[in-house]
């Protein structure tokens, strides 16, 4: 499988920029449907990026399937290419969609190209800032520049350092164990973005009580190749075959401050992590 990830990332931001920018700001109300419940949206935008980038991507890589967020809402049995030989792009159209439809900026298209059940690459692109991360397995992960982005830990060494950590959670569960321990905990209604955000920098940590495979497949290789630790709280490693699990997961760029989290989450109830082992 030899694919250029500069060709992806082109196929992405065209595809941006012909079916969700010009959507953005701009919905009407027809264009917008509710799913499984009231704060489940999608558009106009999601069905049309979803259906462009499944076509380009499947002619670039003859023989590839998708799994795309909405095709597994009309059919959850599309889910199972993952579990095939053959290559399959995962595709998030607009993370954020309740962002996009507010007008909220802070939304993405997320794809993955994953084969036996391993994230080979991935791609998020920041729509209205119109940059792209990418990252392939075993070669780095790579920022809007060009340049290779590793992770550093912002806050001192010495524990705890749990006083000093901001940053993102989605799940009312993690959030409730780690707001009274954290400086700042928040949730900007995008994993894409959470994703970004932490490898920007601009937050410590971040952990999801849902694991969607279109959400975290691209992060989660992110955040590994920039060298920081994505696991589950029970210290699992995250598999793009998983799909609902009885433990979080947790992204930290350091095993120190992912075992004070996880031992935080443990503490509430919320996990349980085995000891004396560290995550990969």
């Amino acid at each position: 499988m030899r694919i250029d990830p500069a060709a992806v990332s082109a196929i992405v931001r065209e595809v941006v920029d012909s079916e969700i920018l010009p959507r953005f700001q701009r919905l009407e109300q027809s264009q917008i449907h509710t799913k499984s419940a009231p704060g489940d949206l999608v558009t106009e935008a999601d069905l049309e990026a979803e259906a462009a980038l499944s076509r380009r991507l499947t002619s670039l890589l003859p023989g590839s399937r998708v799994v795309g967020e909405e095709g597994v809402y009309r059919d959850a049995a599309v889910l199972e290419a993952l579990r095939d030989r053959a290559p399959v792009w995962v595709i998030d159209p607009v993370d954020g969609t309740g962002n996009f439809v507010r007008g909220n900026p802070r939304f993405a298209c997320i794809v993955a190209l994953v084969q036996d059940g391993i994230t080979r690459m991935g791609w998020i692109d920041s729509c209205v800032e119109r940059e792209t991360v990418l990252a392939v397995a075993g070669q780095g992960v790579y920022g809007p520049s060009g340049d290779r982005i590793h992770l550093h830990t912002s806050t001192p060494a010495p524990a705890p350092r749990l006083p000093g950590l901001c940053g993102q959670v989605g799940g009312q569960a993690i959030r409730r164990a780690l707001k009274p321990c954290v400086r700042k905990v928040d949730w900007v209604g995008s994993a894409a973005q959470t994703y970004l955000d932490l490898l920007g920098g601009r937050i410590d940590f971040a952990a999801f009580s849902r694991l969607n495979v279109w959400d975290h497949a691209a992060g989660v290789l992110m955040v590994r190749e920039a060298g920081g630790i994505a696991a589950l709280g029970d210290r699992r490693p995250y598999s793009p075959l998983m799909r609902s699990e009885p433990s979080p997961l947790v992204l930290a760029p350091d095993p120190g401050m992912w075992d004070e989290l996880a031992g935080r989450i443990e503490a509430a109830g919320a996990d349980a992590p085995a000891a004396g082992m560290h995550p990969q």
